[in-house]
C-alpha cells in the first residue's frame, strides 16, 4: 500500500491495521508492505505503532476480536523465522509480536499458536521480508522520496497481484492507476478484492493455473485486464476493518 503525503493519515492507519493484521495476515490479499512517500513516514509510523499495540487479540469466537491465533505450529515457526531474518538484515523492529502468548488471549488459549502484531520500519527491497510473502501479522514499512520512486519500486517487483494507494489528489490517483503494473488496484481502498469475473492472479508471476489464469482471463489473449476500485475520503468510514469488503 502506498501512502502519499496528502493522504488522511488516520484513514491510512485504519486501512493498514485492518488490511495488514486482519485474519492474522493469513489471507491472500493481506497488505504486508507499506510504501511511505516523502515525509509521511515520520508522521504515520508513530500512529501505526500506537494503534498496533492496542490490537484486540483473542479467541476468534469473540465478536470483539480483531485478530485470532496463527493457523498451525509450522506457520508460527515460519513467521517467527521471517521476523528473525528481518532483524538480521537490518530492518528496525518497532513492535515484536513474538512476545505475545496464549495466556494474554484469554482462558483456554494457552496451547494455541499465538502472535501479536509485528511492525518493521526501514525495510529495503533487498530484504527477504520485502521480497517474499510472510503470510502472517507482519507489516513492513519502506520509505521512498517521491511518487515516481514508489511506482518504480512496485513495478520492479516480480509479482503483480494487488496494490493500493491512499491520496486526496485525483491526478495522483489517475497516474498511479495508469502507470502501475499490477492487475488489481485500489484507490483509498485497503484491499483491492477482485470482482467475480476478474482473474484473481493479477499480473506477472502472480498468474497461476493451467493457462496462467482462470475464468475469462484463461481464454483472453493479447490483453491484460486491470481492475481499479476507488472510493474517496468522504465515503470512508472511520475505524479499521478486519474483514474482507462486501457489497451492501
Amino acid at each position: 500500500m502506498v501512502v502519499m503525503p496528502d493522504a488522511d493519515l488516520e484513514q491510512a492507519v485504519d486501512a493498514l491495521i485492518g488490511a495488514g493484521y486482519g485474519s492474522a495476515g493469513e489471507r491472500c490479499m493481506a497488505i504486508s508492505v507499506a510504501v511511505l512517500v516523502g515525509n509521511v513516514a515520520d508522521k504515520l509510523i508513530p500512529m501505526l505503532e500506537a494503534r498496533a499495540k492496542t490490537l484486540v487479540i483473542k479467541n476468534g469466537v469473540n465478536l470483539d476480536a480483531e485478530m485470532g491465533p496463527i493457523v498451525t505450529a509450522a506457520a508460527h515457526q515460519r513467521i517467527t523465522g521471517y521476523i528473525e531474518q528481518g532483524v538480521k538484515e537490518g530492518a528496525k523492529l518497532l513492535l515484536d509480536g513474538r512476545t505475545f502468548t496464549g495466556a494474554n488471549a484469554g482462558p483456554g488459549c494457552d496451547k494455541g499458536f499465538w502472535m501479536g502484531g509485528t511492525l518493521f520500519d526501514h525495510v529495503t527491497p533487498d530484504m527477504r521480508i520485502y521480497k517474499e510473502e510472510i503470510f502472517g501479522p507482519v507489516l513492513g514499512c519502506v520509505r521512498v522520496k517521491d511518487f515516481a520512486e514508489a511506482v518504480n519500486l512496485i513495478n520492479a517487483h516480480e509479482f503483480g497481484n494487488g496494490v493500493s494507494c491512499f491520496t486526496h489528489d485525483g491526478h495522483v490517483a489517475r497516474e498511479f492507476s495508469r502507470r502501475i503494473q499490477v492487475g488489481m488496484v485500489g484507490i483509498n481502498v485497503p484491499i483491492p478484492v477482485p470482482m467475480a469475473w476478474h482473474g484473481f492472479g493479477g499480473w506477472k508471476k502472480s498468474l497461476f493455473g493451467d493457462m496462467h489464469a482462470y475464468g475469462e482471463e484463461g481464454v483472453r489473449f493479447y490483453t491484460k485486464q486491470k481492475s481499479i476500485m476507488q472510493r474517496w475520503p468522504e465515503s470512508i468510514g472511520k475505524g479499521a476493518e478486519f474483514v474482507m469488503p462486501t457489497a451492501k
